[in-house]
């Protein structure tokens, strides 16, 4: 059964064929990280505007370079949330009118759940039947924090989540701090390997063990007040850059590394973690969860950790096998949904 994946829920437009689940026949992504970088954060509007020039591009793209048509896809599955909404609408929209041309069943997925499914893309099948459910299923984004208890590839229990900043917006506010570009991410993993952790300790947020959240707003707002008293003092050199970056890099990556102990107490049936998202790319976070949990911890392939469509397309193949199919007509009533708020029923 060969899925398309339609995936518009940020900055990264994609588009990709899964066949059965698990084979990745082609998948393409359109990025606009430069066109938001010189307003130093992803504009909504800006963002669904790209989304409407480049999927059809990308349409065209993936099947110039496959020796399918779109004849052979069996059905469509799209992001219908969390994202930026007017994002979000314009793939659910190019999805819904593919679905209505083709005839094809049209598969509304959960881009936090299919960011797991990214993950399993990268894990051997025999894991995935016999050693890796039940697991402790992270998602660490811009956007989102979220850790689950993962029964199977459709079955997730929240477990925990963020109850101000996820961790990698976090990353980006104190990287625009720092004067970094954007996205700060990836610049503070870059600088942080030439600081001092430890010249600079930052607070345990949320060091209470009775509870799975997470909190990033206070780090992020100690991290600009200690930059700002080393700009006063004059000592806000490029070696206290790197050293800031890399304490706060250690703590928000501990917080999570605590929780997962502290779930895993809670939960000593499970048998794995997986960790998926665009900060599963971090290497330190990976050393980190590696080096101090108790159990196979499993990681995307560097190319699933951000926003794609294989995930969305894999996620939307499972979903249609334990579902009934008639709730996938192209003209079902659902609701896309932003990451404020869930849409309708299907």
């Amino acid at each position: 059964m060969i899925i398309l994946g339609v995936e518009s829920s940020c900055d990264e437009t994609a588009l990709a064929l899964v066949q059965d689940g698990e084979t990745v026949l082609s998948s393409k992504i359109a990025s606009q990280v430069a066109k938001h970088a010189v307003f130093g954060g992803v504009v909504p509007e800006v963002a669904a505007r790209e989304h409407l020039k480049a999927l059809p591009l990308l349409w065209q793209e993936l099947w110039s370079e496959s020796d399918l048509n779109p004849s052979h896809i069996d059905a469509i599955a799209v992001t219908r949330g969390p994202g930026l909404i007017g994002a979000v609408l314009i793939g659910v929209a190019f999805a819904r009118g593919a679905a209505l041309r083709l005839s094809k069943p049209l598969i509304p997925v959960d881009h936090v759940h299919a960011h797991l499914q990214g993950a399993l893309l990268s894990i051997p099948k025999s894991v995935i039947q016999n050693d890796l459910f039940p697991s402790l299923a992270l998602v660490v984004s811009g956007g989102h924090t979220h850790l689950y208890k993962m029964n199977s590839r459709t079955s997730t229990e929240l477990v925990g989540q963020s109850i101000d900043d996820a961790c990698g917006e976090c990353f980006d506010k104190v990287g625009k701090i720092l004067g970094l570009p954007f996205p700060g991410g990836p610049w503070i993993e870059k600088i942080a390997k030439h600081g001092n952790r430890s010249r600079f300790p930052m607070p345990k947020v949320l060091d209470d063990k009775s509870k799975v959240q997470f909190s990033y707003s206070g780090l992020k707002t100690h991290a600009l007040n200690h930059w700002r008293k080393l700009q006063n003092e004059g000592l806000a050199d490029d070696q206290a850059k790197s050293d800031v970056a890399s304490s706060f890099q250690e703590e928000a990556l501990g917080q999570i590394v605590r929780k997962l102990q502290q779930a895993r107490k809670l939960y000593p049936e499970t048998r794995s973690v997986i960790v998926a998202g665009g900060v599963s790319a971090n290497n330190r976070f990976r050393e980190l969860v590696q080096l101090e949990i108790d159990l196979p911890v499993y990681f995307p392939e560097l190319r699933y950790c951000g926003d794609n469509a294989a995930m969305i397309a894999a996620l939307g193949y499972y979903e249609y096998l334990v579902s009934d199919p008639s709730k996938f007509a192209a003209k079902a009533n659902w609701d896309a949904y932003s990451r404020y708020g869930m849409g309708g029923p299907l």
